[in-house]
């Protein structure tokens, strides 16, 4: 951080200089407050004489910005203003940069970025005085600085540029190792240069670090690229990136239209003498193809399996949900092959879905065949089996690729499959035709939605990059509503090209104001019609499949497993799971994970029409309350397996109908809470929206202990702060005392100490008022923390013994060995450490025998203090390190960053100092990834031992 000229640095030499001319230039020609430059220096905790320091270090930079005349630094009565021209500002070149890299076409962005990055010369901010500037505004900064090296390594990854990609991006992630995009391109650049083995270690490696450190599997895009480094056959695929072709996307109406042009069945050639006719049924090729590049290449490999398929043709399954664009591509990729199949190229739309109704029969499909084969009349046999039998007799020595659009099931199609080898076979349908799979050994080929990057190529291919970059941000918001499904984009696309005088922003304020419709997706016809499009899948479903896809238009989360989905239509989790693979192989919803299914949003809204439109409100809402009582009386049993010694509180029975899944060890609810975290809040902001005030107070106390401890703090205060709004709603103050303790506890874990302090005595009064000694005495416990943080020592006895009181009064004795150690704590931090044994062994002998391990780990921690204290630092040692191995095994996080940071200060003591630095280099790992307070003081006492600073080698 500083002034330069002519490559000459001027100035400031002093840190505190560098935090205000940090503040200044983030905002060059606007005022900064005294007030947020001292808080820039000194945080939340200045000296009393920190305005005058501030006056100080502004006269020291106005002298130094003599020298550069177009700067000028100015006070008022709100604070200080520096003016400076904003490309004399590497910040704002650098954003100016990125901004222009964003709409330029690739070489010319890389170029950009790569001069946006030439302005970094180390780490943002860590030059500045205090923790406060570097740990907000410079953590943002470095956010910048890393989705640019991602973006520049991307282009390099698409132009061939696999070894700069991999230098960049080995850097990168060596110093984010669960960054998953980061991983995702250096896995990518790896594989595309001939590292196959490399890209693989590194997989392995992120999937290890995930479960160690975040208890999750990486994402769908590293697990793709697992898959695809996996397949060692040759990659054919060039080197430039899905999405990258400037040309449009075909009309929408050529994307899975059922009733493509060239449907030419009831057609026949004038007959050739002497040969069959070379049929040449496929429908004309689009004008324009953009994005799918994987789904081609599977495609190529394909057609390099049929050439070694030595006794049976090869057939490959496109199959998706409606509005994909699966004939688009099949089309698309048979006319870049057809010179590869001399013998002709047959096409059948067999209206499997579609606004009829009807499927095409197989003895109309086998007769159109032979008429493309120019057949007389008097020759095709009268039954369909003899039909089929000289059908596959004309394909026989032949190389035919047949193309079947649109099918229903397999037992449509089987008669229409080569019975020899040399042809090949593609099928377009919206079911997974797993039967062909199993017995035929179909090669499925799976189509997913658009990326972003595909989605936003279809659509500027459509409307011109011009116009499209006059409007960015118009542009994102319409890819981020259509959801990815290329029909959608098409339908927006085809409107802004039609009236090329609306204003991007406008038709996506339009999608906006539509959301939760599909109305803005209306096409003009049923085949570019999203909601006629997805109909033609839906009216294939049973009754009961039909019911729970509407149903799920009910359900709050992202995702949902089987049991969820038996709660939610009321039915046994076998019939459930029954139910979810039919609209799993009919593409309604995907399995996004192992037994979890998702839908994307379109479908989602599709889903909610219909069940409005179908379903009584009464039986909306009945569902949405089984499903709601799954998601609590779940979380509750599973809470009960994650903390077992924490006070329950009384939930009402579960509706009938109701699945309530069941845990036996830590683990197993661990696992379970971190896949359905993100749905547990959306259940729970659900049921706060919909009248279930206890069901959204009660599913925030079940998530409290999972979120704390494993650090998500921010959505424990959204979850507490909406039960909290909930149970006033309804006037409940058991509620009320819940909700504010987990306010409090959150903002205790964030260092905001005086409100945290403000909600639990709020919390105690509450319990007070309902009766609940437990409930005060968990409150005193809290308390007790935060006045040991707070420095309120003549706090600290108190709220220690009265929670001991309360617990003993109730005869709770397990509250009472974790109050016996709070106690013991209280007197180590007042200095009294023989106490603290005496207390801290008592707990420790109740908690062994109750065979609590998370209460044991808090006694040996306070023990290790204790003995280290006492100046028996190798017993500190002993006891720190059975706390550290408790709470690991718990997945306790924060907890055992605490336990590690002071096993640090007893090795150090000790004279070990390896030690330490191995143990406080752990803790400051866990610390960071939790964004915990604590992490400067570890990264201080670090730099103590010769530790390198962050950009210091």
């Amino acid at each position: 951080m500083g002034i330069w000229r002519d490559d000459q640095l001027l100035g400031p030499t002093a840190a505190q200089q560098r935090s205000v001319l940090a503040m200044l230039l983030m905002e060059p020609g606007r005022v900064v407050s005294v007030d947020r430059l001292v808080m820039a220096i000194w945080g939340e905790d200045p000296p009393g004489s920190a305005r005058n320091a501030v006056q100080v270090q502004i006269s020291k930079l106005r002298r130094i910005l003599t020298a550069l005349p177009e700067t000028e630094l100015t006070t008022s009565a709100k604070g200080y203003c520096l003016t400076a021209p904003r490309p004399a500002v590497d910040l704002h070149r650098f954003r100016d940069l990125v901004r222009e890299a964003r709409t330029a076409h690739d070489e010319r962005a890389a170029e950009l970025l790569r001069a946006a990055l030439r302005l970094w010369r180390g780490p943002a901010l860590a030059d500045v005085a205090g923790g406060w500037l570097s740990d907000t505004v410079g953590a943002g900064l470095e956010e910048e600085r890393r989705a640019a090296m991602e973006e520049c390594a991307a282009i390099d990854v698409r132009a061939g540029r696999h070894h700069e990609a991999v230098v960049r991006l080995s850097a990168l992630v060596a110093e984010h190792p669960l960054r998953e995009r980061s991983v995702a391109l250096l896995m990518e650049a790896l594989r595309r240069s001939g590292r196959r083995a490399d890209a693989l270690a590194l997989f392995r490696a992120t999937r290890q670090r995930y479960a160690e450190e975040l208890g999750i599997e990486p994402g769908e895009e590293l697990q793709r690229l697992h898959r695809q480094a996996l397949d060692t056959r040759p990659d054919t695929r060039p080197d430039a990136p899905s999405g990258t072709s400037p040309e449009p996307h075909p009309a929408p109406e050529a994307a899975d239209a059922p009733d493509a042009p060239g449907d030419t069945d009831d057609t026949a050639a004038t007959p050739v003498a002497g040969a069959a006719a070379v049929p040449q049924q496929l429908p004309p090729d689009v004008a324009h193809f953009t994005g799918r590049e994987r789904e081609l290449a599977g495609l190529d490999a394909l057609l390099r399996n049929a050439g070694r398929a030595p006794t049976a043709a090869v057939i490959g399954v496109i199959a998706g949900s409606g509005g994909l664009g699966k004939t688009t591509l099949a089309v698309h990729w048979a006319h870049r092959v057809r010179d590869r199949f001399p013998d002709g190229q047959l096409y059948v739309n067999l209206r499997g879905f579609g606004p009829t109704g009807s499927a095409m029969t197989v003895a109309e499909a086998v007769r159109g065949f032979l008429d493309a084969f120019q057949v007389p009349a008097h020759r095709i046999p009268a039954t369909v089996e003899a039909q089929t039998a000289l059908y596959r007799s004309l394909l026989a020595d032949r190389r035919v690729l047949i193309l079947l659009d649109n099918a229903r099931d397999a037992e449509q199609v089987r008669p229409l499959l080569p019975g020899s080898p040399g042809c090949l076979v593609v099928l377009t349908s919206r079911n997974e035709l797993t039967g062909l799979v199993v017995a035929e050994q179909a090669r499925p080929l799976p189509l997913d939605l658009f990326g972003r990057a595909e989605a936003r190529d279809l659509l500027i291919g459509r409307i011109g990059a011009e116009r499209a970059a006059a409007e960015p941000q118009a542009v994102e918001d319409v890819v981020t509503v259509c959801a990815g499904l290329p029909l959608a984009v098409a339908i927006v696309a085809a409107r802004a090209a039609t009236h090329p005088r609306f204003q991007i922003a406008a038709l996506a304020d339009e999608l906006h104001d539509a959301r939760g419709s599909l109305d803005a997706f209306e096409g003009g016809d049923a085949t570019t019609d999203v909601r006629a499009v997805f109909s033609w899948s839906y009216h294939t479903l049973g009754d009961d499949a039909a019911r729970l896809f509407r149903l799920l238009g009910v359900h709050p989360g992202p995702y949902i497993a089987a049991p969820a989905a038996a709660s939610l239509t009321g039915v046994d989790v076998p019939q459930a799971r029954r139910l979810l693979g039919r609209l799993t192989r009919a593409h309604l919803i995907a399995e996004r994970s192992p037994g979890r299914y998702a839908f994307h949003d379109l479908l989602r809204a599709y889903a909610t029409e219909l069940t409005q439109e179908c379903d009584p409100a009464d039986d909306r809402r009945a569902a949405l309350h089984r499903v709601l009582d799954h998601y609590l009386h779940s979380a509750f049993a599973a809470g009960r397996a994650f903390t077992p010694h924490r006070e329950p509180i009384a939930l009402a029975p579960a509706r009938s109908g109701v699945t309530v899944e069941t845990f036996t060890a830590h683990a197993q609810a661990l696992t379970w809470f971190t896949q359905e975290h993100a749905v547990l809040i959306a259940a729970l902001q659900r049921a706060a929206d919909a009248g279930f005030e206890t069901h959204a107070w009660q599913l925030a106390w079940t998530l409290m202990e999972f979120l704390d401890q494993l650090g998500h703090w921010h959505d424990q205060h959204t979850v507490h702060r909406i039960a909290l709004d909930a149970a006033r709603r309804v006037a409940d103050p058991a509620g009320q005392a819940y909700a504010c303790h987990g306010l409090g506890l959150a903002d205790f874990r964030m260092g905001l100490y005086e409100r945290a302090r403000g909600h639990l005595l709020r919390s105690l009064d509450l319990h007070g008022e309902t009766a609940n000694p437990i409930g005060q005495a968990r409150i005193h416990v809290a308390l007790n923390m935060t006045a040991e943080r707070q420095g309120r020592d003549e706090e600290l006895l108190y709220h220690a013994r009265r929670s001991l009181e309360l617990y003993q009064v109730a005869g709770h004795r397990k509250g009472e060995a974790y109050a016996l150690n709070n106690l013991g704590w209280a007197y180590a931090v007042l200095g009294d450490f023989q106490q603290t044994l005496v207390h801290c062994a008592k707990a420790l002998a109740l908690l062994q025998e109750a065979g609590d391990g998370r209460g044991e780990s808090a006694a040996w921690d306070s023990l290790g203090y204790a003995h280290h204290h006492l100046g028996d630092h190798q017993q500190a040692i002993t006891c720190y390190r059975h706390a550290v191995e408790l709470r690991r095994g718990l997945d306790e996080r924060v907890r055992e960053a605490e336990s590690l940071h002071r096993l640090g200060d007893a090795q150090r003591t000790a004279g070990d100092v390896a030690g330490a630095r191995a143990s406080w280099r752990a803790a400051l790992s866990r610390f960071d990834a939790l964004g915990h307070p604590d992490a400067d003081r570890v990264r201080a006492e670090l730099a103590g031992l010769g530790e390198p600073r962050p950009g210091e080698s």
